[in-house]
């Protein structure tokens, strides 16, 4: 599991890429949710299958952070265990965060787009 940031100047957004290894459920049906879709399960994002993994992407707004879950065959929740955080809920559980805070420190190490 991994997320993968790909910042854009121009328009001030991160794409995000999510990542979730098939190998780490026996589900076919999964789907990112989180607070940047009011964690509408059934708007969450599709994730499809590509070289062994599911992919899903979106734009988030740069210099925030944001929670979320992956939701597996609309019955199973699992987090990101390689997220930028985690964060504690009411239920009982962790959140995975993704961090798109653009910081001088880590440019370096991240893919900018400039068109």
């Amino acid at each position: 599991m991994s997320v993968e940031k790909h910042f854009c100047n121009k328009t001030n957004t991160c794409k995000v890429v999510f990542h979730l290894p098939t190998k780490a459920t026996k589900g076919t049906n999964v789907k990112v949710v989180g607070d940047f879709n009011d964690w509408d399960a059934e708007n969450g994002i599709p994730m499809e299958i590509k070289n062994g993994e599911f992919i899903a992407e979106t734009e988030l707004p740069i210099d925030a952070t944001y929670q979320y879950r992956y939701l597996i065959d609309d019955r199973e929740w699992e987090n990101d265990w390689d997220a930028d955080a985690y964060f504690p809920t009411e239920y009982g559980v962790d959140n995975s965060v993704v961090d798109t805070h653009v910081e001088e420190t880590v440019q370096g190490l991240m893919h900018f787009c400039y068109h």
